[in-house]
């Protein structure tokens, strides 16, 4: 049963990374649901069992999905500060186009301060 849900989690791990690299977050939600259902049956699994008694290959593939899930976390962080740098020019393209001219020269020293 955990070899499962060890199959299916580091699946959907995989999958999403591959399609966070390919800049495709269209199926982001149902990748969302489908880690958090994994992460629940491990989590379930692992309170069940001795850890002290588990086999090598077992040991040997949690520590493959650590790496997975190190390797999903980066891309996710990555593409999280792309995601803030775009908003943040747009942002401050609106902020110009909308802005009359009477505070300019307030928000800039404010911009240039940080």
């Amino acid at each position: 049963m955990m070899t499962n849900s060890l199959d299916r989690l580091e699946d959907t791990i995989e999958a999403e990374t591959a399609a966070l690299l390919s800049h495709d977050w269209s199926d982001q939600p149902e990748f969302n649901r489908r880690k958090s259902q994994g992460l629940l049956e491990l989590s379930r699994m692992v309170r069940a069992i001795d850890t002290a008694s588990l086999d090598h290959e077992t040991i040997a593939r949690l520590k493959r999905l650590r790496a997975k899930i190190e390797l999903n976390h980066s891309v996710l962080e990555m593409n999280l500060r792309a995601v803030q740098e775009v908003a943040d020019i747009v942002s401050g393209a609106i902020r110009n186009a909308e802005s009359d001219g009477t505070y300019s020269a307030f928000v800039r020293r404010q911009d240039e301060a940080r």
